[in-house]
């Protein structure tokens, strides 16, 4: 696909350029962190240092893998660089981009030092360990701090130092530790003098990187504190604008944790402790990274599924003839987005209802969702189906109708999705609720006991 430094890709070339490299200056490189402002790992590398390259690294182990060459992900971190490099030729320097395999790209970069922040999903960790390597075998320093979350993986622990399973008593000690020390911003600005002097740079584009343009919308850069305010009363109702849509910014690290926590501590805390639950699934992928294969709790991987295709195929178009269930699949596939609540239901309803394995369901939103985060979704996946550490019990099986009653009574989400449901038109349903119950208790019940 591509050697070191002249890359080849979808037919259009893009040439690394590893000359600024060398054992005088430092690089800071970004990964989830995509913003100049309060990035504690940026902070640090400026302040400790002269001649810093910003640098950005399209990773080929991650791009290739993905099937869809539309996908809004990489439009939107490509925006995203956009709008930092802007900012970094404003003070003088220039964001370097380069593709390939960092762990290949490392070894052509000859620095002092290589600054960055945290990763704890486990493609991360295996490809930090091996740039580590690389760099200090080379007699320079692989430093990386903690920005994607307001506690690390060892600062939120039982007494006896081992880690929470629970998400409640976590939470508890979660805000018995916050300090405002833990919120404050990293003012990065006072050091950008540190940045290495640079003239503008070519700069990707889609093409360059294998990807094509998409229909699917970006959420703004924006901190809806108005929509905080009424988030508890809001928050499930998929018909209306009740949620903050900052899913992929906090994934991708273009708005700051530490900014928004402030905020949910001023507006509302049934809003904190979503990112509370989020910190939580952040730890538990750290201390258990089983989970990225497995079932947190053994004993679930009994479960004798049933993984009927077509099945799961009419779950993936919104065809299962359940009207909210067909909802949110129809708007996931359309907007790349699913409303948290219709999230809980859809997952409830492939592993409850049709008996299909969670990680079917679990890979599928990895593929579909603007907002994919592994820890988050993971840990939503097994919750549903109750194979998760803290998870709703195996004979909670959501009924997807009363759901609907319940949360979008007057049909305004369904009707936005599915305008066929009332009609001769829509598909029957693929199964009927109670049996569908009954046959979800019945397995799980058998391989539990």
């Amino acid at each position: 696909m591509y050697n070191d430094e002249n890359i080849s890709v979808g037919g259009i070339t893009w040439e690394n350029d590893f000359s600024p490299f060398t054992k005088d200056n430092s690089v800071f490189w970004f990964r989830r962190d995509l913003r100049l402002s309060d990035n504690a790992g940026l902070y640090h590398a400026l302040k400790s240092n002269k001649n810093v390259i910003p640098l950005f690294i399209f990773d080929s182990q991650i791009l290739e893998s993905l099937e869809d060459k539309t996908d809004a992900r990489v439009v939107f971190i490509l925006n995203s660089l956009e709008v930092m490099k802007q900012e970094l030729e404003l003070q003088g320097t220039a964001l370097r981009v380069l593709y390939g395999d960092p762990v290949m790209l490392y070894k052509k970069i000859k620095t002092k030092s290589v600054y960055t922040n945290e990763d704890y999903e486990p493609y991360a960790r295996r490809r930090d360990k091996a740039v580590n390597d690389i760099i200090t075998s080379n007699g320079g320093m692989f430093k990386t701090f903690k920005d994607h979350v307001i506690f690390s993986r060892g600062e939120v622990l039982k007494d006896d130092g081992s880690p929470y399973t629970i998400f409640t008593p976590y939470s508890r000690k979660w805000l018995a530790t916050m300090k405002n020390f833990f919120l404050k911003s990293y003012p990065t600005e006072k050091y950008f003098s540190n940045f290495l002097n640079s003239t503008p740079l070519p700069f990707p584009t889609l093409q360059h990187i294998g990807f094509a343009e998409t229909q699917v919308e970006q959420p703004e850069r924006v901190i809806k504190k108005s929509v905080i305010k009424t988030y508890d009363k809001t928050r499930n109702f998929p018909a209306s604008e009740g949620t903050s849509r900052i899913g992929v910014h906090l994934r991708f690290g273009t708005v700051s944790i530490r900014k928004l926590v402030r905020i949910a501590i001023k507006e509302n805390q049934t809003y904190l402790k979503e990112l509370i639950w989020r910190e939580f699934y952040q730890m538990i992928l750290w201390h258990y990274p089983n989970v990225e294969n497995g079932s947190f709790k053994p004993a679930y991987e009994k479960i004798q599924w049933r993984n009927n295709i077509e099945e799961f195929d009419a779950w993936c178009m919104g065809q299962t003839g359940y009207p909210m269930v067909d909802a949110g699949m129809r708007e996931l596939n359309a907007t790349g987005y699913m409303h948290n609540r219709v999230r809980m239901v859809v997952a409830s309803f492939m592993t409850k209802h049709l008996l299909i394995d969670w990680r079917w369901g679990e890979a599928y939103f990895a593929k579909k969702l603007l907002d994919y985060d592994f820890a988050s979704n993971n840990g939503g996946w097994q919750w549903a189906a109750g194979t998760g550490c803290d998870a709703a019990p195996y004979f909670r099986v959501f009924n997807p109708a009363l759901q609907a009653q319940k949360f979008d009574k007057a049909l305004e989400y369904v009707r936005r999705w599915v305008p066929e449901f009332d009609t001769k038109d829509y598909v029957r349903p693929l199964v009927e609720h109670s049996f569908a119950r009954n046959r979800a208790l019945a397995a799980y019940g058998e391989a539990l006991n």
